[in-house]
């Protein structure tokens, strides 16, 4: 296999509530996770992959380094009335340059209003947060009130490049890819977070069931949070897809994590997104994925995404995983064992939870071009 660079964690610990006490309003995102906050514009030096934790605290990483922000909204907006056409093409009015020259590199919804954010950068390098109304209006995010702190990875890790994060029950993830001779890594920073703040280096190695044997190099591509027994867990998907829990309790600097394979839904992908949600009365568990080899004659893009019982990731047991782990029927669109191809998200370039019932998607669209819109969940 070739070479990849660094699977990267950070992990903080929360410090303050979360929820209403006694009638009175939660604190804001800013009050519950920063220290001394900076105010005004961040100043986003290559804004790349972005999502929300609590409160609406925005994750927004940057190369070696991850902005927390907060962007002072708590109101609901109405959803998204109806797709929005070359939705990069708006995005390119609103920064001034020509279609062609603008990328959206991610997608991510409030979860408190309910707004779009996109990250979206310039081929001359300048980045930006925009957000969609529910009109489909595109409009930069307002920077002269926000609060933020910048917390930094360790100066020889400079060049990370973070591909997911999330923040859920006191800790704050964010893998990536790097450099270095032993790739797996794990980085953890305390709450409350202050500007500055360099993390401290722990490392991880996971069972990749295609290529049957341990890895340290292969980063995780996309990720959730995930509870069990008591224990948190972090629920990755690597390339080709295996899809692996570590556990992040008694963590030590120094110390080595040790994924467990769960389940393997196929070689030749690469994951996107990944995101839970609750239907039929089970949890499910969906990742988004482009396919490198040859399309299922069930998945007419290259961009199709599979819903997981979430059954499969409570296995622990050497029969059940690892080596052993259960292996998704790609001949089939709906496997028996509760793995499901999900229609509505064919063509989905880029992907994030909505609620229960929907998700927000970027979707191919004739003439090569994106629409934004609001996909059924099943």
């Amino acid at each position: 296999m070739k070479r990849i660079a660094s699977f990267v964690v950070f992990v903080l610990a929360v410090v303050a509530p979360l929820h209403a006490e006694d009638g009175k309003a939660p604190p804001s995102a800013a009050e519950a996770y920063l220290k001394n906050p900076q105010s005004g514009d961040p100043q986003l030096k290559g804004a790349g992959n972005i999502t929300f934790g609590s409160l609406g605290l925005l994750l927004v990483a940057e190369r070696g380094a991850i902005v927390a922000i907060d962007p002072g909204e708590r109101t609901a907006v109405p959803a998204l009335k109806k797709p929005v056409a070359d939705i990069v093409g708006k995005v390119a009015g609103a920064m001034g340059a020509k279609a062609e020259s603008v990328q959206i590199t991610d997608l991510a919804v409030h979860p408190m209003t309910k707004r779009i954010y996109l990250s979206v950068r310039r081929t001359d390098g300048v980045t930006a947060i925009l957000t969609v109304d529910g009109e489909g209006a595109v409009a930069a995010m307002p920077l002269d009130k926000l609060k933020w702190a910048r917390v930094k990875l360790p100066e020889k890790l400079a060049a990370v490049n973070i591909t997911d994060l999330a923040l859920a029950q006191g800790r704050l993830i964010a893998a990536g890819v790097g450099n270095e001779e032993f790739a797996s890594k794990i980085f953890s920073v305390a709450l409350p977070l202050e500007h500055g703040q360099v993390a401290q280096t722990y490392s991880a190695e996971t069972y990749h069931v295609a290529h049957r044997k341990w890895e340290t190099r292969a980063p995780i591509q996309s990720f959730v949070l995930h509870n069990e027994g008591g224990n948190q867990y972090v629920v990755g998907s690597f390339a080709c897809t295996p899809v692996a829990k570590f556990p992040l309790a008694n963590l030590a600097d120094g110390a080595k994590v040790k994924g467990t394979s769960v389940l393997e839904l196929g070689s030749g992908n690469r994951p996107l997104d990944m995101f839970t949600y609750e239907s039929g009365g089970k949890q499910w568990l969906v990742t988004h994925t482009q396919r490198f080899q040859p399309l299922f004659a069930y998945t007419p893009s290259k961009y199709w995404a599979a819903r997981i019982d979430m059954k499969h990731l409570a296995a622990n047991d050497a029969a059940n995983t690892n080596e052993k782990a259960a292996l998704r029927d790609r001949a089939v669109a709906k496997d028996p064992q509760g793995i499901e191809v999900i229609e509505s998200l064919h063509g989905a370039v880029q992907v994030d939870k909505y609620d229960d019932q929907r998700a927000a998607v970027l979707r191919e669209a004739a003439g090569g071009k994106l629409n934004l819109e609001l996909a059924d969940l099943p």
